[in-house]
């Protein structure tokens, strides 16, 4: 069986988790109606935005599919009269500003399609539905055996990745999951080794791995097919809703979500943490952990998606250890995610942030101790455990599972292949944080020089550099003076007749030597300090004392008249 597909040329990867950052610059007033101007942004960098024209009833529209999935959020309310009013078009654009804040900065909600198509529109106008439709329809043709019986429609949180439900027409009974996934960024296998990996995986069978039973994949995409569980996965359980419902409906707003009991923390934990160890020691680069990646077959956890990382599309927590940059490797990235998925089992929702470092009362103390192992801030700054550390823990030590060691026998040119790929894409998440720290520092720099304190202190440092000045400027204006009455300038010499020049065209006798000083030439004034700062003192007194009364009148004889 093969499935192909002919890419789009040109075709832009896009890094679908990269946060997009919206803020409304300016709205202008048309005939009936107000336009509000967004400049959007991708990551940090400024040269990555653009700017998109909404209307109030295109919030209106994108607000309203959102409460489709039960997600109520803080849209302005609607005005029939006075809604041109330059008051109210300013308080409406503040309250737009403050809803596009809020679905930007919830992952769930920033990373569904309505919310990508409104402030993304170019990159987000492609139907994925109706080109998965058509690759699975071309998939069944060359293998009349499958049959599809439903779309699962939304059912993940990935735009570029479709679900159905299928079956068997050999095995009318039992039911299957077919996905169809675009390749992401973060796919540095060649074709040929990308299909010798997935050939790998659907030949493996082991107990902490979900199974896979197919998977083709084409130059831009891949195909697979996999057990379904009616049970949903782990998530399902925490969060006790149906596994087939949209994933906003499921999670975007949870109303029943429970921990789980610390036996199952315990027994879980352990089972995947062997899942983990074993990806790591063959060499595959996993990445995705999370609890809906995780399902529980007869009390046994088993990850899913593990070829997501050689497929290349990014995790769902990327946004996240981006930040950090402690995190540098793969197993790094995996622990992370255990983090995540340890603190969901155990207080039934996700952090609201990282790091953590204040926890709600845990079943026991073990699990909190592993917790702040992975999640708090000197964990984030100092490193975090390896995963065979966090085996050895006494949450998990004493957790009795098969004993007998698990491999997945990888060809050693796939294994070198899976290496080069692992390390490509480890540079290029240190190098993308690398960037946020340079924007981080940036922006903190900018807070700083912006904030009232280091405006005052600007300002105190200013007036003493005026003050400072000023006495300088009369400093030397005092010194000018005192060195234009104290004969400091260049000695006066003795005057002497100046050599008429030789007419008789006979070279000129070389010129008489000076004469000897005199009592009839002044002699220079002397240049002891001590002299210097006596005449200084001198004028300075007679300035100050100087007085015009005391002038003597001048005589003066009148010798303009002509002697007759």
């Amino acid at each position: 069986m093969s499935f192909q597909e002919k890419p789009s040329l040109g075709k832009l990867l896009l890094d679908d988790t990269v946060p997009l950052t919206a803020v409304i610059e300016t709205s202008q007033n048309l005939q009936s109606h107000t336009e509000y101007i967004i400049r959007v942004q991708r990551g940090v960098s400024i040269d990555n935005s653009w700017q998109v024209i909404r209307r109030y009833s295109d919030f209106d529209v994108l607000n309203s599919s959102l409460m489709a999935f039960g997600i109520n959020l803080p849209l302005p309310p609607k005005k029939l009269i006075g809604n041109m009013e330059r008051e109210f078009i300013a308080e409406r654009q503040r309250g737009l500003q403050t809803y596009l804040d809020t679905i930007t900065q919830n992952f769930l909600i920033s990373s569904s399609l309505p919310v990508k198509k409104f402030l993304d529109p170019n990159n987000y106008s492609t139907n994925y539905t109706e080109i998965a439709l058509q690759q699975v329809s071309m998939f069944f043709r060359s293998d009349p055996k499958w049959e599809v019986l439903e779309p699962l429609r939304d059912v993940g949180w990935r735009i570029r990745k479709k679900y159905f439900l299928i079956r068997n027409k050999d095995q009318p009974k039992e039911r299957y999951l077919l996905s169809w996934v675009d390749l992401g960024p973060d796919k540095f296998l060649s074709d040929k080794d990308l299909h010798s990996a997935m050939k790998l995986l659907t030949s493996q069978s082991t107990p902490y791995i979900c199974p896979l039973l197919f998977a083709s994949s084409s130059e831009s995409s891949a195909l697979l097919i996999r057990p379904f569980s009616d049970r949903g996965s782990l998530r399902d359980h925490i969060y006790k809703v149906k596994p087939r419902e949209s994933y906003l409906k499921k999670y975007g707003n949870p109303k029943k979500n429970q921990s789980l009991e610390l036996q199952h923390i315990k027994l879980y934990g352990r089972q995947i943490l062997e899942g983990l160890r074993l990806l790591h020691d063959s060499g595959i680069f996993y990445g995705h952990l999370h609890a809906s990646n995780v399902i529980v077959d007869d009390g046994v956890c088993q990850l899913l998606d593990v070829e997501n990382g050689m497929l290349g599309v990014p995790s769902a927590l990327r946004p996240a250890f981006t930040q950090l940059r402690k995190i540098k490797t793969t197993e790094n990235i995996d622990v992370f995610c255990f983090g995540h998925l340890l603190y969901e089992m155990t207080y039934g929702q996700l952090p609201d942030r990282v790091p953590v470092d204040e926890y709600p009362a845990a079943p026991h103390t073990s699990v909190e101790s592993v917790l702040r192992s992975i999640l708090s801030t000197e964990a984030c700054k100092s490193g975090m455990p390896t995963v065979s550390e966090l085996m050895q823990t006494p949450l998990f030590s004493d957790v009795h599972v098969q004993s007998e060691k698990l491999q997945v026998k990888v060809p050693s040119r796939l294994k070198e292949a899976l290496k080069t790929a692992k390390e490509v894409l480890e540079r290029r998440l240190q190098e993308e944080q690398r960037v946020i720290h340079q924007h981080r520092r940036l922006i903190k720099a900018q807070y700083h020089h912006g904030s009232d304190e280091e405006k005052r202190r600007r300002k105190i440092l200013a007036r003493k550099k005026s003050r400072q000045s000023a006495y300088d400027n009369e400093e030397d204006v005092t010194i000018r003076n005192n060195n234009s009455g104290s004969g400091a300038s260049s000695p006066p010499t003795c005057p002497s007749s100046p050599t008429p020049p030789s007419t008789t065209g006979e070279t000129a006798p070389p010129p008489p030597l000076p004469p000897a000083l005199d009592d009839s030439c002044p002699s220079p004034p002397s240049s002891s300090s001590d002299g210097g700062g006596k005449s200084r003192a001198a004028l300075l007194s007679s300035i100050q004392t100087f007085s015009k009364g005391k002038l003597k009148k001048a005589e003066t004889t009148d010798r303009s008249q002509p002697i007759i």
